[in-house]
């Protein structure tokens, strides 16, 4: 009985230390950190949450000062693991001299980086980030949105960001999103990241969403688009019956990326 107390009070530890260090960390990424079972993992955090070391998400742990929109460094550590997987797994579908539409956010940016692996792309993006990734590399031409610069994420947004991006046709346009539910559809928690995103869609020959499990389940305040509007989901994970459901409905190929 001791022997089983000093194990788990160690898991405890272990968790609290891995969501510390680590930020806002998928249930399944801290069971096959520590060995054990999704399930352990959960029964593990109820004690936790009770005494407010950690505060527990759909799917995921926190820390109580995180939860709502984090700061976008800080949103680029969180399910790194995952969005790298998924980062690597959508680069695998652009091939030299392609064109790629991008819109701001922690899987595109991570994604971005990914494409340094690439040459001769040409790039139509609003984030800075990702402008300044990919710009004069590789024989890349990189074509920035103006508008309002938001001061979290260094991106440009407003009228002249949507209608910038509606003068050009590309081959992948590729969005990620803060929340995907089987019954509301993609969405966004700022109206400006939702409009331009809908924007971006509409410019692809290959319309495809970016988004970890995290956001399985998860609604926003601003709906992005209906699942017809996207042709392929990248992601790390299968998505929950409901969710898989609606998007084969609409018949969007899921594409899971392994780790």
């Amino acid at each position: 009985m001791n022997t089983h107390t000093e194990k788990l009070t160690k898991r405890h530890a272990d968790i609290v230390r891995m969501v510390r260090e680590r930020g806002t960390l998928a249930v399944s990424e801290i069971a096959n950190t520590l060995g054990v079972s999704d399930e352990t993992v959960r029964r593990d955090v109820r004690p936790l949450v009770h005494r407010g070391d950690v505060v527990k998400l759909h799917g995921a742990v926190t820390l109580p000062h995180q939860v709502g929109e984090a700061p976008f460094e800080r949103r680029l550590r969180e399910f790194a693991e995952a969005k790298r997987a998924i980062a690597r797994r959508t680069a695998e579908l652009v091939e030299d001299g392609d064109s790629l539409m991008l819109d701001t956010g922690t899987t595109t940016s991570i994604f971005a980086q990914e494409l340094l692996k690439k040459r001769n792309l040409t790039i139509v993006t609003n984030s800075a980030d990702i402008a300044r990734t990919l710009a004069t590399v590789n024989g890349n031409k990189v074509y920035m949105a103006g508008g309002e610069l938001n001061g979290d994420n260094g991106a440009a947004f407003g009228p002249s960001a949507i209608a910038f991006a509606s003068g050009f046709r590309v081959r992948h346009a590729i969005v990620s999103i803060a929340a995907l539910d089987a019954a509301y559809g993609p969405m966004d928690s700022r109206l400006a990241e939702a409009e331009f995103a809908r924007m971006v869609l509409s410019r692809g020959e290959n319309r495809i969403m970016l988004s970890d499990s995290s956001k399985f389940g998860r609604t926003a305040l601003i709906k992005v688009c209906d699942y017809d509007g996207i042709d392929r989901l990248v992601t790390e994970a299968a998505p929950p019956p409901a969710l898989a459901a609606a998007l084969a409905s609409a018949g969007v190929s899921v594409d899971v990326a392994g780790y």
